[in-house]
């Protein structure tokens, strides 16, 4: 099988006595970066020597084949340098592959700096989406942002240290600079830190210079204030223009904060009110 195999994002302590065990029996592992690799396998003294095998971003569409031919008679093991293979990492293309040559693949579940970071940034945890690094010019960055802008999910980032600062720039420009945050840095590490506040006070904070790894996480936009009656009007317009009455109910109620089963529902009374006038008149 294909073994997707989380590794720490910073604390050797993390590492489950399962990734200990499949390391030592393991005879091949595809690495993101063999060194890093063999560094870790040496730190937690693992005896085995498997052969390691490199799968980056340069390389894994020509490699993705062989390792999948492997996988069918030998367990081969994906790490990424940290976290989970294929969030952000190399890895997606061996598992698609696999998926479609009915290759089994399984994992070892692990550190995730996403949710880790989710978890301690004090923001709403019950819906989230997950957008990974934004575009590196300021200008593709703004225009990705704003479609973001309307999002009422918690947003989770990811940014390299030297862009931090212009990129809370960015969002406190997309989101407004009110829009609540936190910037989680060197998670699990030594020095880790979790900075909350606003966009604007973040991106003034990171102006001054930031190391390490970071992540980074948004508050959603707030409900858009709206009467019911325009609501309501929402849905109808969404109907009459195609929309199945159940995903438009939907799609109103999360971007004004009202019940999509009231929307609903309404949607359905009124119906029956203008379908019942119509026969009064008719008689």
């Amino acid at each position: 099988m294909i073994l997707l195999a989380a590794t720490p994002i910073g604390n050797l302590g993390d590492v489950s006595v399962r990734l200990r065990e499949t390391f030592e029996r393991a005879t091949v592992i595809a690495a993101e970066d063999t060194r890093h690799t063999a560094q870790l396998l040496r730190l937690l003294e693992i005896e085995n020597r498997p052969e390691l095998v490199a799968l980056h971003d340069h390389n894994e569409h020509d490699r993705a084949a062989a390792l999948v031919d492997r996988a069918s008679s030998e367990d081969v093991v994906l790490v990424s340098d940290a976290g989970m293979p294929t969030v952000s990492d190399p890895g997606f293309r061996v598992v698609q592959l696999a998926a479609e040559r009915g290759v089994l693949v399984s994992a070892i579940p692990g550190p995730s700096a996403v949710i880790t970071a989710l978890a301690v940034a004090g923001l709403p945890t019950d819906r989230f989406a997950f957008e990974g690094f934004l575009p590196r010019k300021s200008g593709e960055r703004l225009k990705t942002l704003r479609t973001l802008a309307s999002e009422r999910r918690t947003l989770v980032f990811f940014e390299a240290p030297t862009r931090l600062a212009a990129t809370l720039a960015d969002l406190a420009t997309a989101f407004g600079a009110e829009r609540s945050a936190a910037v989680c840095r060197e998670l699990t590490k030594l020095h880790e830190e979790v900075r909350r506040g606003a966009l604007s006070e973040l991106a003034e904070w990171a102006s001054e210079g930031v190391r390490g790894e970071i992540v980074v996480v948004v508050g959603g936009a707030p409900a858009t204030e709206v009467s019911p009656e325009n609501a309501l009007r929402e849905v109808q317009q969404l109907v009459a223009a195609g929309e199945r009455l159940k995903d438009a109910s939907r799609a109103v109620a999360e971007a004004t904060g009202l019940s999509s089963r009231e929307l609903y529902a309404a949607v359905l009374a009124a119906r029956s009110h203008t379908t019942a006038a119509g026969s009064d008149t008719a008689g």
